[in-house]
């Protein structure tokens, strides 16, 4: 296991008010400066970046916009000194076994009892993995529509590490395309295929839902958050062709109405939702000929 000498800065920022949502908004405005992964606890967003890439000046300056979004924000900077983030995942990227029909896992893990579907994950990015419930939801949803999937084409918007995408490739599905607006993900997605052996079959890119006019999709799914979602819902029933299936998550259970209401309004009808610890996912499908 190689150690990575890289040191980063630690930014905490206080919202208050502090709320699920303000620390989503305020990520939105922040991620491009360019924080490489965040974490968010009450009543803090904090963010994490190398330390030749921070710049105090140009946060200040991201900050001072924010007067009209109803909160406040004050924020400070630690250096972390370098240390092994392999190991840090190891304590804190714990394997996950979707209704025993998929395991995702990290390279790190040995000896798990083998389910229908195996997804090993190559850790490139230090401090956490990201929502697991909504990561299992989105997996649920997509192994209970494997009619849809198979032999069809999949979109996985804002893939991340690519899971979706390798599980949806992994069910047969005839091609799969991920994209992230974070180049680092899209690269770590596509190296994730390659261990997957999928890569024949997965294409990732890097940018935001206008690469979407690319192509037309069977089914598309989005973990993403739900201010993203409300925004690019029009944009992804324009790119699924008749019948095909949208799967959405990275939203609370009170959201959803207001996620179905945009997604009626661009020709989608809601089809079923799930939850876990007050996130939720849903299912779409756009109407027929």
């Amino acid at each position: 296991m190689k150690m990575n000498s890289q040191e980063y800065i630690e930014v905490s920022m206080k919202l208050t008010p502090f709320s699920e949502e303000n620390a989503e908004i305020l990520m939105a405005e922040v991620e491009d400066l360019p924080f490489e992964s965040f974490t968010v606890g009450d009543p803090f967003l904090k963010g994490y970046i190398p330390k030749e890439d921070y710049n105090a000046q140009a946060l200040k300056l991201v900050l001072s916009g924010l007067d009209e979004l109803g909160f406040e924000v004050d924020f400070s900077a630690t250096l972390i000194p370098p240390c092994n983030w392999n190991a840090v995942w190891e304590e804190q990227f714990t394997p996950i076994v979707v209704d025993g029909k998929c395991t995702v896992k990290a390279t790190f893990h040995k000896g798990l009892k083998r389910t229908r579907f195996n997804i090993t994950i190559d850790p490139k990015m230090a401090f956490g993995t990201g929502h697991h419930q909504t990561t299992y939801m989105m997996c649920r949803a997509l192994l209970g529509n494997e009619s849809a999937v198979k032999g069809k084409v999949v979109m996985d918007m804002g893939c991340g590490t690519a899971i979706l995408a390798i599980l949806a490739a992994k069910m047969g599905a005839a091609h799969t395309y991920g994209i992230d607006i974070d180049a680092v993900a899209a690269v770590s997605a596509y190296d994730n295929a390659r261990l997957n052996r999928v890569s024949k079959h997965v294409e990732t890119y890097c940018g935001d839902a206008s690469l979407l006019q690319m192509g037309k999709y069977d089914v598309l799914l989005a973990n993403i958050n739900r201010n993203i979602l409300l925004e690019d819902i029009p944009t992804y029933a324009r790119s699924l062709r008749k019948d095909g299936l949208l799967i959405v998550s990275g939203f609370y259970v009170e959201d959803l109405a207001m996620i179905s209401a945009v997604a009626a309004q661009s020709g989608l009808s809601f089809r079923k939702s799930d939850s876990m610890d007050n996130w939720c996912c849903a299912t779409f499908c756009k109407a027929g000929s």
